[in-house]
């Protein structure tokens, strides 16, 4: 009960603040626009709008999280509130979570949104409904599972500017990954090698959850990738979250 108000508390706040109608509005009008710059390019022209689309919808709702997600913490710190809230009978751990899980009702409705303007635009192009879309949007969800779980990790130990620059790098490097596999068999120092061993391994591999491509181009998806790629969303979120309670129960706020 105590999660679920705070959650609810947090979810009230995001939907006031104006960053939220900023990047809805962008991405709206970024997911509109696919239609007419499908005209301008070569190439077909459905496809164009699909990766389009997805690639917007996958880009606004990181962007949600980090810019929303960064200050839940560290905004409560500046203003002082988060002394009265930690008064009172709640753990921190019940604090963090809530607020975590506001947040994603926030990201889940925006990005529904979202998808309710880019699934008919796609079937204005194509003339069918193209439902196997919704499993796209629906990892890019879990894709920002993760971010968010990253954005309240770095906001209980830094700064919003410095939590949105990490927050950003981790969904960059997320999505290279691999690339550490490759250095890894190129070089030629033990050293170097385990050490990109264990970057690839430590983060989040975010192509895990990628199927933009498979979607676009209506290539055959393993039916055991999307519940792969759910489970390992929300176990690695909640390693994240884990640690972020082991760092924010260790903070002083005398």
């Amino acid at each position: 009960m105590k999660v679920f108000s705070i959650a609810m508390n947090t979810f009230r706040e995001a939907i006031r603040n104006r960053v939220l109608y900023l990047l809805l509005i962008f991405a709206l009008i970024m997911i509109g626009s696919s239609r007419i710059l499908s005209m301008l390019t070569v190439g077909d022209e459905s496809k164009i709008i699909k990766d389009l689309g997805l690639f917007s919808i996958s880009l606004f709702g990181v962007l949600l999280a980090v810019f929303i997600g960064v200050g839940l913490v560290s905004q409560e710190i500046e203003r002082r509130t988060i002394y009265n809230i930690l008064s009172k009978p709640i753990y921190r751990h019940q604090f963090l979570f809530g607020k975590y899980l506001g947040l994603l009702l926030t990201i889940l409705i925006t990005i529904g949104i979202m998808a309710a303007e880019f699934l008919p635009l796609v079937y204005l192009k194509t003339g069918s409904w193209e439902f196997s879309l919704i499993w796209g949007v629906v990892l890019i969800f879990f894709e920002v599972v993760i971010i968010t779980a990253f954005a309240i990790l770095f906001s209980v130990f830094t700064t919003p500017i410095l939590s949105s620059v990490f927050t950003l790098s981790i969904f960059v490097v997320g999505h290279l990954s691999r690339n550490f596999l490759i250095l890894r068999d190129r070089v030629t120092s033990p050293i170097a090698k385990w050490l990109f061993t264990i970057l690839y391994y430590l983060l989040p591999n975010l192509e895990n959850l990628n199927i933009k491509t498979q979607l676009v181009h209506h290539l055959p998806i393993p039916p055991e990738f999307i519940p792969f790629a759910i489970a390992y969303s929300v176990t690695y979120a909640a390693m994240v979250l884990f640690i972020a309670t082991l760092i924010f129960q260790r903070r002083s706020f005398v």
